[in-house]
Formats: C-alpha cells, structure tokens, sequence
C-alpha cells in the first residue's frame, strides 16, 4: 500500500470490517433529524433509538439484524463561534458507529474496536500508544482491557459520571432511562504534537497529544427515581469513531484541516483569494472550507435556506463563511466554486451530493448574492464604530440593531466581529430596539408586513409613510420625497444612476408575502427611470430601485409611475396560489399548512406540510378544483376587517405574515362542491389579485418535490404561463411520436412495445455472454492455480464479458479450481471471489481488488467474499496479483 489510507478508504475499511463480524450496513440517514427532538441529527445512535428502545430491529429494503454498522454524517452548531479557531471543532462530522441491540456487549465491543485500530490489516495503529478511558466503577471494562486486551494498567484511567457516564452524571442527576458506563480510547500522538503525559492529561483533560478517536458506550442500567440503577432487561451498544479525528492520526497531519478531505478546500480557498495558508492564523480559510461542506450536504439533503428552523442555522453557517471569505479579499461570490470539491471528496460515500449539486449550487450562489449586497457597507460601518472603541467596552444595542434593520446583520454575526475586537454587544437593548420597531411597523402598516430596508436608516428619518394605491390604480402620480445612494441622502440622480428612490404616493406593490415587488417605469417632464424592485421599510415608507434612463431626477419632482404589465401575470399566479392552498387542504386533509411561497410573473411555488407525495389521482383532483374554480369565474373580493372577526369568519393566515389589529381579507365569493363539502377560499393577505377567478385563465400544476422533511412543493403556472407550458409539451409529444413513427394516441403503447423488445434484446444479449464466457474458461483447471500470500488462486482473462457474467464466470471458476480465491479480468472489468473458508483465513476480496484496479487503471472496492472494478488495463491488474500479497 502506498501512502497513507485516505478519509473514504477508512470509512470503508470500518464499515467492511463490522460487516466481516456479522453488522449489517446501513446507509447514513438524512442530515435532518428523524425524531423531533433535535433539528439535525447529531449523533450516530440517533437514527436507532427506537431500536435501543426495544422496537425490532427491521430496517424496510435492508432486512433484519440485530447488530448494525453506519456512516452516519452528523451536525452540531451548538459552538459553531469556534469553528476555525480551534483546530478541533467541525459543524459537520462523520460518526462511524456499530450497534448492537441486545446482541452482544462489552466485551465483543471492546475487542472489535482494539483489532480494528491496531490489526496491521486494517489501521494498523501502534498499540503501544493507545490509551482508555473507563468509568470508576467499571470493573468488567477494566478487566477486558487488561486481560483479554493485554493493555498495560498505567494505560487506562478512571473517570467519574461527568466523563466516563451516558448520560453524563446520570446516576446522581439522571434523567431516568437507559444509561450506562462509557470507555474511550485515546492515541498518543507523540511529543511533537505537546509535552504532556498520560498522567498530565488526566489531571487537565485537555491535551493535543492525547486524541479520543472512539467512544464505546454500554447503555446496560434502567436509571430510576433515588438514583436506582436496575439492570436492563436487555444490553445494548453504541460506538462512535469520529472519522475526521482518525483519518487525522492515521494520516499524521496536525489537523484536520490538513487531511485529504480538507486540504484541496483549504488550497482552493487560498488560490481564489490569492493569501496562502499559514496555519494557526489562517482562520477565515478554515472557517470558509468546513462551512462550505457542512452547507452543502444540508442543502442537498433537502434544508432550504429560510429565516427559520433548520433552514436559518444553515443560512447563519453560509453567511458566516462569506463573511470570512470577504475577509480573505473574495468580494464576489466565490463559495459556490467550492461546491465541486465537496462533491468530489463526499459523494463517493453520500450519491445525493451528486444528484443535488446544481441545485446546491445554485441556492448557494444565490444565497451569496443576496448577502454580499448589504455586507461590505454594513462591514464598513460597523469597523468604524468598533475601532473607535475600547476593548471591554460594550456596544449599544440600537447599535447592533440598526445594523440588522439597514444591512440584513444577524445579531450573532455583530456579536462575533465585535468580539474580535474584545468589545461585547448589549443584548438586551437590541431586544427593547427590535420590539420598538415592531410596534412602529404594526402602527404604520395597515396589514402588518414588512420587509427589512437595505439602504440607510438615517437617510429615511423624518420621511412619512408611503401612500399606496397600486391595489386599484396601475398608474399614480406622486412627489419624489427623497434618493439615497450608499446610505446617504442625493440631491440629484442622473442618467445612468442608479439609487433608491422614496415617493410620497405609488403604485408600486413591494414584496411581501411571497409575491415579489412591483417592476415599472418612472415618468417625469424631461425624463423616465426604470423601476427594477419594489420593498418597504418597518415604518411603511416604499422604496423603489430606480435606473436614470433620461435627464435628471431631483427631490421634490411630480412623477408618474406606470406598473409594468407583469403585475397582471402576478395577480393571476397569487389568486391561484390562494385557490391551490385550499385544493391542497380538501384533497388531503386540514393538516396541509402553508410553509413558504413565491408568487413571480412567470410562476407560482407553494410550500406546504405533508408527509408523502401526491399520487397522481389527488394532483389531478387540486388541478381541476383550481379549474372549477377558474370556470365559475367568482368575483373576488377584499376588505378591512378586525383581525378577531377574520378569524371567527374562518380566514386563514399566509406564511410569514404579521398582523395587527385590522387585516386585510381576499375572499373568493363562491364555493366548489367536493365530496360531501363546499370548498371556499379566504385568506389573510396583503398581495395583489385579479378581480375574478376567471381571469386567472388556464391552470397547471408542473412539479411536486420534496424539499425537506414533511415539507413538499409544488410549482404552478397560470394565464399564458399555463399555456405555453401546455403547447411545449404537446410539441414535445408529437416529435417523440414523429420520431417513433406512431400517433399520440398510440405513443404510450409504442413505448411499452420497445420496452418489451429491449428486454428480450438484452436477455439475448446476457445469454450469448453467458456462452461466449463458458466457451473462453474451457475447462479450466488446476493449471491455472497459482500459491500466493498462502492462498490459492486461480485467474483467468477473458474477452467481451462485463457485469453480471463476469461475476457467474468467477462463481464458476471458483468452483471448477478448487481455490481460494478466483480472479477474472475482461476487457474494461475485474472481479476478485473468495471462498468461506478463505475468508475466515483473513481473505479480503475488497482489499485485493484495490490493489490489482489501482494497477489497471481503474478502482473498486466491495466485500470481504466478493469485489468488482473497472479497469483499463486488464494484463497490467492480473500482473499485479504478484506482489499483492
């Protein structure tokens, strides 16, 4: 073997290795949590605490097994501040992890974790530099590790509840439940990793030199009140071997930032930014090259990025990496470059990656768009205010507020820049700041909803509320009250500037409620601007992007702003976005909450709660109720109302959604019968719709995906949308028909023809490969048997042959020889086979075909008894079964 074992050989070696003693492997479960007790998964046990209490142990697809063995990616973000600061903490982590539910015990546990580390066949570790850790009353771990094990005793160290227990200090503190002594195994690195001792370290329990790579815990007591530890009726096992600290220490890097996962991150991030690594001070390209890899299997494991939940931790962890990678000199989005290399380093051993990665991509890009607009002047700002300060000094919360109002700052992302600085922040007038400006939006927006200001808070003080017409009027004429550039008040804006500009009355919808903001032109004597988005602030005031087309643009100016013809396309898509929700909730239950939204003119995306996707028959029972609806052609109706009397009216409220006292009700005067029901729509809401239900046109749902866990979406179109959408793919069926010389109407019968002759083309196929490989083996025999690494193997090369008669050729040439192991090699595929009886020799087919693949060309991997592998070069890997031994 050349070099040392890469991070994905040891995940395979550990996960094959259990698999040797009877696991069954299971694939890692989804970074979202399985059980609503934690938002992510955090630990390799947690997919299994149904197992652990007492359920049997069936896993749907995989069969049944008592013993189990995982990869199981994990994150945890309770420290995330010390991601890159220290060289030991990760938000995401691999936890390798065997099982066992009421199986075997301590000591098979004990036993398998020492042979895997030290047996030179798997890590190979120096026995004489491994350590434990046991609980203090643990007498049988003791003794396995002495006697069966042969550990020396200055070797191991006893530790009370708070370190050596699960839970910790369960026996005096609880909670009640399964616990159970713990023992961990510690490997010396060696003095040029520190100067402590064994002894030091359990004086201090913090050590470089002294690393925990694998935890056993035996969950065997049942805690009860008064601190009753009762035996359980059955013992379990929970092991974890962090992936990432192992690979650190077989590899013998400082880090691991310096591991064959990390390190191409860390060179990337160094190259883009043009500042090379330098170790203990590079910060920000450690913090930029583990958030990219935790953001991107989160993403692709179907977490959104959102204000809330799982999908805000996740957005809090992108912009923290931006944030750093701003530091390092990347002003423009850059992160998502990186995505390629996580997927390289990852997807070998998680397929979603791959699948998923333009979609990562693509919401990463995005993500850093959005956030590197406000974040290099609220950096600028905020650097001013920090550096002239003291250190131990303490920033004002209105402070810190304001730069979350203007800039989009997080509370937390202040609080940690101001840190570096050695300057705290004041929470609690924050607090008193943020709710101040709640109740100034509640007071000023008639409908409650805001959106938080991207430019500068002082350059709007003393403006009024914006006066909004645009639900009846498209065209309105109002007075240029302000323009603000870069945080500051303009005095003129000319052609081919942009700013945002501030009217005292307009058209102009702002985005809000999932319907995005109005787009438009400005027309004034002398001049027109390009109105390209519409927000508002807390305090009601519209803010509109303008782009100077012609002349020039003064405060206290008349101008007409004319609301571009996409608003009609938004109306549609909204009402049909109210019409499609209450479908959703007739067709598959009151359960179905609404969980996020986009109304844009070209289409409409609707999140909502359910736990599985919609077969085909109840899609088309919420497309044609929409459509009944559309036909019925309703009026559709809003007006003010108390926000009690909404609510006793049955009203129901949009995402997001704020509302004060007196809300605003869209109501579609007329129901649709549906089953035993009248199906009726009214909802909460602020947005723009059509005047009826007719002018919606034709509707067609396109997708419904899952985007997290009991989260789904569907997307719509409306109007010409739907239409065109509709003519597309009917073209698309009559090529495909022209191209399979049939009608439409016959296509899908065509289809299952070809189907059909393909299956017996490929059984034809498989069959003459079958014969070809059994005319080419002849009768092999013992000639081709040859003593290797004391066992007998016998190879062959064969011609035309792949997959699965490749493999029956080794079955076959197994049985005829009479030999351990059986090697074949065809044109582009290599397969290694071993006996039983081999195998409990130590035979390993997976571990011999990487060997003889890496000579041909190719790799692979597999099981103990059976491997496969693409190669290229077929003679090369059978020569190498020489020195493979």
């Amino acid at each position: 073997m050349t070099g040392p074992l890469t991070t994905a050989e040891i995940r395979e070696k550990f996960l094959s290795f259990f698999e040797s003693k009877g696991h069954l492997r299971l694939p890692s479960h989804s970074l979202i949590a399985p059980d609503p007790t934690t938002l992510f998964t955090v630990a390799g046990m947690q997919p299994f605490k149904p197992q652990f209490m007492g359920a049997p142990a069936k896993f749907p697809g995989y069969g049944e097994n008592r013993r189990v063995t995982t990869a199981q990616k994990c994150i945890r973000v309770g420290d995330i501040e010390n991601v890159g600061r220290t060289r030991r903490h990760l938000s995401l982590f691999e936890m390798m992890g065997n099982f066992s539910f009421g199986d075997y015990f301590k000591r098979e546990a004990i036993l398998w974790a020492w042979e895997f580390l030290t047996s030179p066949e798997w890590l190979g570790m120096d026995p004489a530099r491994m350590y434990v850790t046991i609980y203090e009353d643990d007498n049988e771990a003791f003794g396995y590790w002495t006697q069966d094990v042969g550990l020396p005793e200055d070797h191991i160290h006893r530790f009370g509840a708070d370190e050596n227990f699960w839970p910790a200090d369960a026996p005096a503190k609880g909670p009640n439940g399964p616990c159970g002594p713990c023992s961990e195994i510690y490997y010396d690195r060696g003095p040029h990793y520190g100067d402590d001792t064994w002894a030091d370290y359990a004086q201090t329990r913090e050590s470089a030199r002294f690393l925990e790579v694998w935890n056993l815990v035996f969950p065997q007591y049942d805690r009860q009140d008064g601190g009753v530890l009762a035996d359980l009726p059955f013992k379990n096992i929970d092991t974890g071997m962090g992936l990432e600290r192992v690979a650190s220490v077989v590899q013998d890097v400082p880090d691991f930032y310096s591991n064959d996962v990390f390190r191409p991150l860390v060179e990337k991030v160094a190259e883009l930014s043009g500042k090379p690594y330098e170790g203990e001070v590079s910060v920000s390209h450690r913090v930029v090259a583990e958030h990219i890899r935790s953001v991107a299997m989160t993403i692709a494991d179907g977490v959104a990025l959102s204000n809330t939940g799982r999908g805000y931790v996740i957005r809090k962890i992108l912009r923290r990496a931006s944030r750093h990678a701003y530091l390092l000199g990347l002003h423009e989005p850059t992160l998502y470059r990186l995505v390629p290399l996580v997927v390289q380093a990852m997807g070998g051993a998680y397929p979603e990656l791959v699948t998923e990665e333009a979609r990562v991509t693509a919401a990463i890009r995005a993500e850093e768009e959005r956030f590197l607009k406000t974040l290099e002047s609220g950096m600028q700002r905020l650097s001013g205010l920090l550096e002239g300060m003291e250190r131990g000094a303490v920033l004002p919360g209105e402070e810190a507020f304001l730069l979350y109002d203007t800039y989009g700052f997080p509370l937390d992302l202040t609080k940690e820049i101001a840190e570096e600085y050695g300057i705290s922040v004041n929470e609690a007038e924050y607090a008193e700041s943020l709710e101040r400006a709640q109740e100034t939006a509640r007071a000023a927006s008639k409908y409650g909803k805001s959106e938080l200001f991207g430019g500068s808070q002082e350059a709007l003080e003393g403006l009024p509320p914006t006066q909004f017409v645009g639900y009846d009027e498209l065209e309105a004429q109002g007075e240029v009250l302000a323009l603000v550039g870069a945080g500051e008040r303009l005095d003129h804006l000319m052609a081919g500037s942009e700013a945002t500009v501030v009217l005292s009355r307009t058209p102009f919808y702002a985005e809000g409620g999932g319907e995005v903001g109005d787009t438009g032109v400005l027309e004034w004597e002398g001049g027109r601007g390009l109105v390209r988005d519409t927000r508002k602030t807390p305090a009601g005031i519209w803010l509109h992007d303008v782009l100077v087309e012609e002349g020039e643009l003064t405060p206290g100016v008349t101008v007409r702003g004319v609301v571009s013809s996409e608003r009609q396309a938004i109306q549609r898509h909204h009402t049909a976005t109210h019409l499609l929700h209450a479908a959703l909730r007739a067709v598959l239950g009151p359960g179905v909450r609404q969980a996020g939204s986009l109304v844009a003119p070209e289409r409409l995306r609707f999140d909502f709660t359910h736990g599985a996707a919609l077969t085909a028959d109840e899609l088309g029972q919420v497309e044609r109720l929409v459509s009944r609806w559309v036909t019925a052609n309703f009026p559709v109706t809003w007006r003010e109302m108390p926000l009690a009397e909404a609510k006793a009216a049955g009203a129901t409220a949009l995402f997001g959604e704020k509302y004060g006292d007196t809300v605003r009700v869209v109501r579609v005067e007329g129901g649709i019968p549906f089953g035993d029901a009248t199906v009726t729509s009214m909802e909460l809401c602020g947005g723009a719709h059509v005047t009826r239900t007719g002018d919606i046109g034709a509707f067609v749902i396109v997708s419904d995906e899952n985007v997290a866990a009991g989260v789904r979406r569907i997307e719509a179109l409306a109007g010409e949308a739907a239409t065109a959408w509709v003519r597309a793919q009917l073209n698309n069926v009559h090529r495909v028909s022209g191209l399979l010389n049939t009608s439409p109407d016959t296509l899908e019968t065509r289809v299952i023809g070809l189907q059909s002759q393909l299956r017996a083309v490929q059984q034809e196929t498989a069959q003459a490969r079958r014969q070809l490989a059994e005319a080419q083996m002849g009768g092999a025999s013992t000639q081709q048997v040859r003593e290797l690494g004391g066992f007998k193997v016998a190879m062959l090369r064969l011609s035309g042959i792949e997959g699965g008669e490749l493999r029956g050729a080794a079955d076959k040439l197994l049985d005829q020889s009479g030999a351990d192991l059986a090697v074949i090699a065809s044109d582009k595929g290599l397969v290694v086979k071993a006996s039983k009886t081999a195998v409990a020799r130590g035979a390993h087919a997976g571990q011999l075909i990487g060997k003889l693949a890496a000579a041909g060309g190719g790799k692979g991997g597999g099981r103990p008894d059976m491997a496969q592998a693409g190669i290229g070069n077929p003679e090369a890997a059978l020569a190498a079964l020489d020195t493979a031994f």
